[in-house]
């Protein structure tokens, strides 16, 4: 079959709407803030090999790790029509344990759902990753600073949540025994379970609009034209080997930096990755999976394509990754995760554009914050009110400032990198637990100095109306992050709790912690700025007075 080129953007859209309407179907019926409000959640579309063939707009955290989720099930079950598969176990593919993926396959033939058989296969995977409030562990939230898996949540390998159609209620009811809010974990489970079959059902309209074969064709086509795209890119880049490191200020436990160290050897349209040199798997949760180092190398070099490239398997052909088993990189069981989704992807992703400014100085930002800033925190609704008793558990990440880029300023409070989450509206936040925000506003003069800004960090201060405990999983308190060309380095960040009126006293928080606060405390974080780009100019009518 002939490739037309306007069939081959009609076929890429028409994929990434899917993908994209599923979120949106997600968003509308979860239950939680964190999914509703946050939008901490992510979908996807795959062939029938298991490639990724469209993502959404959402969270590339999720997006470049959900590959792997989504073979571990096809590995594990044998998925008829109507089946959907439920995991979160991060050494078959997941993230860490909160993130709960689901993945259905698609049986279309010419429009008309295939009769599950020995000789039927799916046409396409539809899977989505959203991160749920509570799994339960130790910690409320599920992202307390822990030292093995065990005590960070319920770990789910690959299991069938729906067969035929149905909800198997036994497996629902394993997972809602294990968590402190049960009714708000249903809630988002079917809201993902809708979002599969709406992704179901958008696809097998397409393949009855344009046919099995055209539709057949232009899958194949676009994992070629996609591989191809990222060979001529890489060609682009000057051919050597660029190396860099970078760390972590600590793993929690100790007052160690993590270290991150990376080779990137570019040769004839391919290039090499290698993390070797990296620190060793860390006592505390800032791990990292192979599904998180996969999927921050997929998101650095899809950064360096337009946006109009499809966000196909195809791009990572020419990219050999290798990454030590056992180091902080590719962590093995029952290392602690929770952090390395979080936080270590973020260092990942600092280490990898540190690498290739040397090749592209006039296309690599300097560092951004960093750190997604997590706070977590827990307990129970006070004795007036609706929900008087009942448990409570919530979770977010604050926006940081963005790296200078050569050409433009950073900007400021914004989420960067391997978030692509929102803020919790302060509306929000107040009316489903029991806090009051007492301050949200821009930190001021965080970000670094040079030709071009970094931009600014948040600051962000919550106040408890009843006694709770919390945890933070937070960086670039102690190692700031880097300018690039001169740029100086952003301010680090800053974590204290201030105890309620009449103590006076303010705690300084570590950047990884877990703590228990008395009603009317008041948690307060400062994030960090981005880094500065460039030498900062002499002249005093240069830019914005610098």
């Amino acid at each position: 079959m002939h490739i037309d080129a306007a069939e081959l953007e009609i076929f890429k859209s028409l994929f990434h709407s899917a993908a994209e309407e599923m979120g949106a179907a997600l968003r509308r019926s979860a239950f939680s803030p964190n999914i509703k409000e946050r939008r901490d959640y992510s979908c996807a579309v795959f062939d029938g090999k298991g490639r990724v063939v469209a993502m959404g707009d959402h969270m590339p955290v999720h997006l470049g790790s959900m590959p792997m989720s989504v073979a571990a099930a096809i590995r594990s079950l044998d998925l008829g029509r109507g089946d959907i598969a439920m995991l979160n176990d991060p050494y078959a593919g997941g993230t860490h344990l909160p993130d709960i993926t689901l993945v259905m396959p698609v049986f279309a033939s010419n429009g008309r759902a295939k009769k599950v058989g020995a000789c039927s296969s799916p046409l396409f995977y539809v899977a989505n990753r959203a991160h749920h409030s509570d799994v339960g562990g130790a910690q409320p939230a599920s992202m307390g600073l822990s030292e093995e898996i065990f005590q960070e949540g319920l770990r789910i390998p690959p299991v069938a949540l729906a067969r035929g159609g149905k909800i198997q209620q036994d497996i629902l009811a394993v997972v809602l025994a294990n968590v402190r809010t049960p009714r708000e974990r249903e809630g988002d489970l079917t809201a993902q379970v809708a979002s599969c079959r709406l992704g179901e059902r958008r696809l097998i309209e397409l393949v009855k609009k344009y046919g099995l074969r055209k539709t057949e064709f232009y899958l194949e086509t676009l994992q070629g034209y996609s591989s191809r795209l990222m060979r001529e890119a890489l060609a682009r880049i000057p051919e050597g080997v660029y190396f860099a490191e970078d760390f972590l200020d600590d793993d929690g436990y100790s007052q160690k930096p993590v270290r991150f160290r990376v080779t990137i050897g570019i040769h004839q349209g391919r290039a090499m990755v290698d993390f070797a040199g990296s620190s060793p798997s860390q006592r505390g949760s800032v791990n990292a999976v192979l599904a998180i180092t996969y999927s921050a190398v997929f998101y650095v070099f899809r950064c360096l394509l337009g946006e109009d490239v499809p966000a196909c398997a195809g791009l990572m052909e020419a990219i050999d990754l290798r990454a030590p088993e056992g180091s902080v990189v590719n962590a093995r069981p029952p290392s602690a995760v929770a952090a390395g989704n979080v936080e270590t992807s973020q260092r990942i992703v600092d280490v990898l554009l540190k690498a290739l400014a040397q090749a592209l100085p006039g296309r690599i930002p300097a560092a951004s914050s960093g750190t997604m800033n997590n706070i977590s925190f827990g307990g129970f609704y006070p004795d007036q009110g609706p929900r008087a008793g009942e448990p409570f558990a919530y979770y977010e990440t604050i926006a940081g400032g963005m790296g200078a880029r050569p050409m433009a300023d950073g900007l400021s409070g914004i989420h960067t990198h391997m978030t692509n989450s929102l803020n919790t509206p302060i509306e929000a936040l107040e009316s489903a637990y029991p806090v009051r925000l007492r301050s949200y506003s821009i930190r001021r003069g965080s970000g670094g100095k040079g030709r071009f800004r970094g931009g600014d960090g948040i600051v962000r201060e919550i106040e408890f109306l009843t006694e709770v405990r919390g945890s933070i999983l937070s960086d670039r308190r102690r190692l700031p992050p880097y300018g690039l060309a001169g740029g100086k380095p952003g301010k680090s960040g800053k974590n204290q709790l201030v105890l309620p009126a009449g103590s006076r006293r303010v705690l300084t928080l570590p950047s990884k912690t877990v703590f228990s606060a008395p009603q009317g405390s008041i948690l307060r974080i400062e994030t960090p700025g981005g880094g500065g780009w460039g030498k900062q100019r002499k002249n005093k009518k240069a830019r914005r007075g610098q």
